[in-house]
């Protein structure tokens, strides 16, 4: 499934664009830095209400090419400076992080 697919799905807005061509084969959900360092999957979508800079470096270092900022929140300036430098999409939703997964669920996304 393609980041803009899922990006339409989520009703996300697009606060970065990235690739929305680029498949993305699992997703992970988590808001602990260095559980999500450890043990995401590359080319997984992330789910996550941070959005500051350290989550870009990790989504760098993970090779993940989406975070979705869930549950209403806003990203920094210098986190979305960070993922358009490196072609990170960006989808901000107002669902819960849950929510999220739910509907990822619903369209065939696994973690």
């Amino acid at each position: 499934m393609t980041i803009g697919e899922i990006l339409s799905h989520l009703g996300a807005e697009v606060a970065n664009s990235g690739d929305k061509e680029r498949e993305v084969s699992r997703g992970i959900v988590g808001d602990l830095l260095s559980h999500v360092m450890g043990t995401a999957p590359e080319n997984a979508l992330w789910i996550t209400i941070h959005g500051h800079l350290n989550v870009a470096a990790v989504a760098v270092l993970r090779d993940i090419p989406c975070v979705i900022l869930a549950g209403g929140r806003t990203p920094s300036p210098d986190f979305l400076e960070r993922c358009r430098a490196e072609g990170i999409a960006v989808g901000l939703v107002k669902d819960a992080a849950f929510d999220v997964c739910g509907k990822l669920w619903e369209i065939g996304l696994r973690g």
